[in-house]
């Protein structure tokens, strides 16, 4: 358990004391949100090196990606965050009947209190920190939990998070699931969680017993829809991208391909070209390739590459913990890579008659994180967006909606509950409390 000056606090200590800072009230002050802001955006910018190198001690990240996926990302989000905080927390007006004539009305947005972040091990940084953010931004102190699954990044974040930002107001708390365990029997104002399902039941499970509102942002199999009569080199080129950025390691990266038996010899010829012109002939030899996070998930990952024909990649090392951008065709839809998602550098590609068809597939399975399509007609836009349901679609590039903080991020159904990023963040870690003003006289 790390904190600033409070090693070795129990959960119950930790969140007594940082309720008690809450009491003070300083953290409502615009000041002090904007100071914690700062605070956290200096820690990115002096310090990112170290936490690029703890990435890729833990995921075989570069400096380039972690730098664009994770930590740039982060310093976005919070500069979008410090250009318009202060407009977002204007009190909002709202009309009233005549009955209450001379009375006014209006919306303020009021801190929650205490805030648990716990973090994933695929982007460590950025799945930790921009949730921080938002929750500093609405006024709130925070318990952060990194993810002991990255556990380089976790010590980094645990030994610079202290250096920079109030320790009276956020604490990192180490740990693994015994810790998170721990930390899920105290009472908390808001929980946000981001991983899989099976541990976010327990976290919602956790969370019911005090009544606490949760954030689940989860995952799923993310479809990609390939119409006939595309760019086959470039919907290839952007899939690639998509898919094996993190070692497929994304919760929103493109989990399969559905297309018509036409188009799909083509698609899977240019997705093998798309991989040799991104990582080479073997993609081992690129420093812009990860490895997978640990032996469980390679194992794990192993067993699903004879689901289909291999295209391309297919080739492992366990010592490593590597696998090679793998295209699968002629996918049945009960095959194994088909039962769980994929979360590793697996693409399969199954074949549907047309648009009616990958619509029922769809919906005949649990509502994804996103949706992707590639196709020139406005009719099957149309037609994708009205009548599926996933947290968000991207037409024509994959992963790149989650960029725009304008936008909010999160998922529906199985794929998660609540969103964040920008505006959506302030939302999530607020309470919209209602204010009608009548005058006496």
């Amino acid at each position: 358990m790390s904190a600033a000056g409070t090693a070795r606090e129990t959960p119950a200590e930790v969140v007594a004391r940082l309720r008690a800072a809450f009491r003070t009230g300083r953290t409502g002050d615009l000041s002090w949100r904007t100071d914690q802001l700062t605070r956290l955006r200096a820690l990115l910018t002096e310090r990112g090196d170290a936490l690029a190198e703890a990435l890729h001690a833990d995921l075989g990240k570069s400096r380039k990606e972690a730098y664009r996926t994770e930590i740039d990302f982060t310093v976005r989000e919070i500069d979008h965050t410090l250009e318009r905080l202060a407009g977002w927390l204007e009190p909002e007006p709202a009309p009233v009947p005549a009955v209450l004539a001379g009375a006014t009305a209006r919306t303020v947005q009021d801190p929650l209190g205490v805030v648990l972040v716990i973090a994933p091990w695929n982007y460590p940084v950025q799945l930790l920190l921009a949730p921080v953010a938002g929750a500093l931004a609405a006024g709130n102190t925070v318990v952060a939990k990194p993810s002991e699954l990255a556990p380089a990044t976790s010590a980094a974040l645990a030994r610079l998070l202290p250096e920079y930002l109030d320790g009276d107001t956020l604490t990192v708390v180490e740990g693994g699931v015994p810790e998170t365990t721990a930390l899920l029997a105290e009472r908390f104002d808001h929980i946000f969680y981001t991983g899989n399902g099976t541990v976010g039941r327990i976290v919602m499970a956790a969370a019911a017993k005090h009544l606490t509102p949760v954030t689940l942002e989860l995952g799923g199999k993310s479809p990609a829809f390939v119409d006939r009569d595309t760019d086959l080199k470039t919907v290839a080129a952007r899939l690639v991208s998509g898919k094996f950025l993190n070692t497929g390691q994304t919760c929103v990266a493109p989990d399969y391909v559905l297309t018509d038996p036409e188009t799909a010899p083509a698609l899977t010829d240019a997705l093998a070209a798309a991989v040799e012109e991104q990582f080479g002939t073997d993609a081992s030899q690129s420093p812009e390739y990860g490895r997978i996070v640990n032996e469980r998930h390679f194992d794990r990952l192993v067993g699903l590459l004879d689901s289909g024909r291999t295209v391309t990649g297919g080739a492992h090392d366990r010592d490593t913990k590597y696998i090679a951008p793998t295209v699968l065709a002629d996918v049945a839809p009960d095959s194994p890579v088909m039962q769980e998602e994929i979360f590793g550098p697996v693409l399969p590609v199954l074949t549907v008659d047309g648009l009616d068809e990958a619509i029922g597939f769809i919906n005949d399975r649990d509502k994804p994180l996103a949706l992707y399509a590639f196709t020139e007609s406005p009719g099957v836009r149309e037609r994708l967006l009205a009548e599926t349901s996933s947290g968000g679609v991207g037409m024509g590039l994959p992963l790149a909606h989650l960029t725009v903080s304008d936008l909010p991020f999160g998922g529906v159904g199985e794929s998660g509950m609540g969103n964040y990023h920008g505006r959506y963040s302030l939302e999530t870690f607020s309470h919209r409390k209602a204010v009608l003003d009548t005058p006496l006289g």
